[in-house]
């Protein structure tokens, strides 16, 4: 394929970087910004743009020239408009999460298998040069074996009309898990806990607590009211740990040689009453990273995966995972905290 034909659905808050990022994309071709709000779209385009206008979903799809759009309306409208881009045989770019339900994202899913289209998640943090060094050093196997992962990301952030706060941030999170987490080890039970002390009518503070398939717990702690904004993930292992703070550009991550290590059970047994771990304390690397932008990259490997025809990196069956597990979540929340299994695509990995 040559230069593929894209249109922009949405230009709200998230349209206007992917309008940028696809101007900026070799191979990408920006044809259309469609938004109901057709003077908002202008706005956004300038007026020297020589990119169409539209405030008809049909008008865009029905145009030949568009191969591709790119989805950045509420998560409600996902499944229609999506399915609408599929089913006019384009290939679709969407904004996490894939759809308002697992039920509705594999509807999607199905269609762009059967139909033989990319179908992709913009999980815009797996594409940061931060998330491929630590999806290379676990995989490596350089931290040892994983012992726990921790993600804070918490702000004073816009309070969405449509979903709570699990669903709206938690998505970055739980898509960095599934990137970087070794091949077999998936999430199988997920508890939450949420608050809302504004009464907005949703959780605006949220803890989430996922068992692993290996034994490992991992833990996410989102929250809209914070009045400091923190970014900060720690993986511990076995042999070292990672702290990346995405708010820190001269130091995204290090790379601590220091830890706790068991005592050897050959032991006398004195000793081991009086003494059942021992510290390890040592350098602390701080990688260097390239910068760049990661929603540049998105847009690249859409490109990409349309002009190869092979699945992109964040594919929509990882857009299914995560959509298995927030609904798990959001069974926990309304059964006051407790575990409930997650259903779908990661037991399925499990049992294959």
């Amino acid at each position: 394929m040559g230069t593929i034909g894209l249109a922009v659905i949405g230009a709200g808050y998230w349209g206007p970087n992917l309008v940028r990022n696809a101007q900026a994309t070799p191979g990408l071709r920006l044809e259309y910004l469609c938004d109901l709000d057709a003077d908002r779209a202008r706005r956004v385009l300038g007026g020297y743009s020589t990119v169409r206008v539209s405030d008809s979903l049909d008008e865009v799809l029905a145009d030949p020239a568009v191969h591709a759009v790119a989805i950045a309306t509420p998560a409600k409208t996902h499944l229609p408009v999506a399915m609408a881009a599929l089913e006019a045989g384009k290939h679709v770019l969407v904004e996490k999460p894939l759809a308002a339900t697992y039920a509705e994202g594999r509807e999607l899913v199905e269609a762009a298998e059967r139909r033989g289209l990319t179908l992709m998640l913009d999980h815009t943090y797996c594409y940061t040069p931060a998330v491929a060094h630590l999806r290379e050093q676990i995989r490596s196997g350089a931290l040892g074996d994983i012992q726990y992962l921790d993600s804070v990301r918490i702000n004073l952030g816009l309070v969405q009309p449509d979903v709570d706060v699990l669903w709206d941030l938690a998505p970055h999170d739980l898509s960095i898990f599934l990137s970087i987490l070794p091949d077999g080890v998936v999430p199988l039970s997920v508890a939450a806990h949420g608050s809302d002390p504004i009464g907005a009518g949703r959780a605006c503070v949220a803890h989430l607590t996922l068992q692993l398939s290996d034994g490992v717990m991992a833990h996410v702690h989102v929250n809209w009211l914070s009045p400091t904004k923190i970014r900060t993930m720690v993986i511990g292992g076995s042999a070292r740990t990672i702290v990346w703070d995405d708010l820190n550009p001269s130091q995204r991550l290090a790379v601590y040689d220091r830890g706790v290590d068991r005592v050897a059970d050959d032991i006398g047994p004195e000793t081991k009453a009086q003494t059942l771990v021992s510290y390890r304390t040592g350098d602390m690397v701080a990688p260097a990273l390239p910068e760049r932008e990661a929603l540049r990259a998105v847009m690249a490997e859409f490109q990409a995966s349309i002009a190869e025809s092979r699945p992109p990196l964040t594919d929509g069956r990882q857009g299914l995972r995560v959509l298995s597990i927030l609904e798990a979540a959001s069974a926990s929340l309304a059964q006051g905290g407790a575990f409930m299994p997650v259903l779908g695509e990661l037991v399925a990995e499990v049992s294959a």
